[in-house]
């Protein structure tokens, strides 16, 4: 059983906010977690401060609530001071060390988003862009998770690990020998590899989930972390649900780890839980009560479930915290995890109010990141494309709306100063109108790969290739071809379909006001190689055509599963640019009705329809490689056989 010293969030913060009120390092009058009371239990302080105890954290003796024994402090002592020794990866590549390191887990925890989930291919491309962004740290998976999971996380520390100025590759492991070994087979081939290894310490983790007493916990830190550190210099440690756990026991923990070997202490806001000024808090209570603490970089980790990660990561940056853990428009679990570019561009425009809490003076221009911010707005849009998860128009930094102006007090302000009504201009995150009409039908391939190149694109032969036959049909249709335009074929070209089965071949519809919509489709069979065709009605063009599929496939009322077996969760289109020619981006996300799973696909056209259906086609394959007990394939008594695919 846990000891009767289990001690609840709330009540953790209590005793923290005792610790700083009576530090000389403090005044109780900016504390924003002074208050005035005369006794610490739980009873007394449920009943003077506005907070109230959550019930999960207190337990149950003899028919009555009981909160934890005091809390031990050392009320003399004093902060120690912020680390900021260069390390080897700060002195290869040129880093100040007294800058905040960015942390990226898009790949990681970004791709635990339901339905984000992407290939190892398209995992490297993502590891490509945020290498040019400038990220310190690239988390690239969880290895011991699946087969392609060590692929991944291995092919990125093996190709951007080693690229000139190379981020740090890093890979996730619970703190066992099996997760810790794999994972630093994975990223051993990286010139600066990390394991980044984790075990929960709140306490109703360690009972409930864990089923650990807190001196098993101690015990399996030192040995997971020595255990980590003999395989790679470079060691992480995370106290999982860091904010709901009892401050004690944590400094405690975290004095283990870096006694073990860690160089980096990860206070990770598990469930979104905290406010800025508990983050802030808690950071400078570790910094009074971990020994070594002063010797590693504190890092930080947390999700939005209450709308305030970023709030609370910058509250954590005041207190002393130099790694923020983000992910590129904020993707994550549940409500998602701090927005990398929020965060970024937060400690940019308010340069002159952060300088002075690194060491600098307030008036320095000495960048507090090594982000590049012009790779921002591309680092975004290649996110939406290979994960389906569309950016809020009215989001912060990235979304649709974030430089649009309406009011006519504001439109007569930017005309007369752009600085009346935007603090951040557009070309600053990569934005830039100016760079609108780029290419046209004439433009030939020398041209084509120069302007890919200059927005920072490169792809291989092959990739460019297929992108620049995409390219001339795309300019046949349209007559101006922009960046955005660009961005969006190129992101087609570079999700990894080449495992996909069965290809679209043509799209053909018949819709109008006194018409029933039909539509005829014809798919190719890359491992039957089988060529049918097959038409169905529907209640609109798109509805028609996905009906067609799904008879083709064997996905309808007959063939080897019913129509109940996909669930079509979302459709949606937007538009690349203005115009009657722009490309239709869409999105279809659907949901394989046995697992639960979902699964996206993606397309753009200047067809909507044809768009349409090439993304309900890309998120079905990307179904039928995890349902193997599934055999579809075209309908015997459609068509005829054609040895040779095609595609439109």
């Amino acid at each position: 059983m846990m000891m009767t010293r289990v001690l609840s969030a709330s009540a953790s913060m209590l005793l923290l906010s005792l610790f700083l009120a009576s530090s000389s390092a403090f005044s109780p009058a900016l504390n924003p977690l002074s208050f005035s009371g005369r006794s610490s239990s739980a009873s007394a302080f449920s009943s003077s401060h506005p907070l109230r105890l959550p019930a999960f954290s207190l337990q149950r003796r003899a028919g009555r609530v009981t909160a934890a024994a005091p809390l031990r402090t050392n009320m003399m002592a004093e902060m120690r001071p912020v680390n900021a020794e260069p390390t080897k990866h700060d002195i290869a590549t040129g880093r100040d060390p007294r800058r905040v390191k960015v942390f990226d887990t898009t790949l990681r925890d970004g791709e635990q988003s339901p339905g984000c989930s992407m290939t190892s291919e398209e995992k490297l491309q993502v590891a490509k862009q945020l290498h040019r962004l400038g990220v310190d740290v690239i988390e690239a998976g969880f290895p011991i998770a699946s087969p392609d999971d060590f692929f991944a996380v291995q092919q990125i520390a093996n190709t951007v690990g080693c690229e000139e100025n190379p981020p740090i590759i890093c890979g996730l492991a619970r703190a066992t020998k099996a997760d810790i070994e794999r994972c630093a087979e994975a990223v051993k081939g990286a010139k600066f590899p990390r394991i980044h290894t984790f075990i929960a310490s709140s306490d109703i983790h360690m009972e409930h989930k864990l089923k650990k007493t807190r001196a098993e916990v101690l015990a399996i830190t030192k040995e997971m972390v020595s255990h980590a550190a003999s395989l790679i210099e470079d060691v992480e440690f995370s106290a999982e649900d860091a904010l709901r756990s009892d401050p004690a026991f944590l400094a405690e923990l975290y004095t283990v780890a870096i006694q073990a070997g860690a160089t980096t202490l990860n206070v990770p806001d598990t469930v979104g839980y905290t406010t800025p000024a508990e983050f802030k808090a808690l950071i400078q209570y570790l910094r009074t009560h971990v020994e070594g603490i002063d010797k590693c970089t504190i890092s930080v980790h947390g999700h939005d479930d209450l709308g305030m990660a970023v709030a609370n990561f910058l509250g954590a940056v005041e207190g002393g915290a130099r790694q923020v853990e983000v992910t590129v428009n904020g993707i994550g679990e549940r409500a998602g995890n701090a927005a990398l570019e929020e965060v970024v561009m937060a400690l940019h425009v308010r340069k002159q109010y952060y300088n002075p809490l690194l060491g600098r003076d307030a008036d320095s221009e000495d960048a507090i990141t090594n982000i590049r911010l012009r790779e921002i707005h591309r680092s975004s849009k290649l996110i939406t494309s290979l994960t389906g998860m569309m950016v809020q128009p009215n989001k912060a930094i990235v979304g649709a709306n974030a430089f649009a102006h309406e009011s006519g007090i504001h439109q007569d302000g930017m005309l007369k100063n752009k600085l009346t009504y935007e603090i951040v201009d557009a070309s600053t995150i990569g934005l830039d109108n100016s760079e609108g009409i780029v290419l046209g039908k004439h433009s030939g391939r020398a041209a084509f790969r120069s302007k890919l190149l200059d927005i920072g694109i490169e792809l291989t032969d092959a990739d460019l290739n297929k992108a620049f036959v995409r390219f001339k049909d795309l300019a046949d249709k349209k007559k101006e071809i922009s960046v955005m335009d660009l961005e969006s074929l190129v992101n087609d070209e570079i999700q990894d379909l080449h495992s996909n089965r069965f290809k679209l071949v043509n799209v053909q519809v018949l819709c109008g006001a006194r018409s029933v919509p039909s539509a005829t489709i014809t798919m190719f069979d890359e491992q039957e190689k089988i060529e049918r065709t097959d038409a169905s009605i529907g209640t609109g063009p798109v509805d028609a055509a996905f009906q067609a599929v799904n008879r083709l496939m064997g996905l309808a009322a007959w063939g080897q599963s019913g129509a109940t077996e996909v669930k079509l969760l979302e459709y949606s289109v937007s538009s690349v640019t203005a115009g009657i020619d722009a490309l239709g981006e869409v999105t279809v996300r659907l949901q394989d009705t046995e697992s639960g799973r979902t699964f996206f696909g993606r397309a753009s056209d200047t067809d909507i329809v044809v768009a349409s259906t090439h993304a309900y086609v890309n998120a079905l394959n990307r179904m039928l490689i995890q349902r193997t007990d599934l055999t579809p394939r075209l309908h015997p008594q459609l068509s005829t056989p054609q040895m040779q695919g095609r595609g439109v």
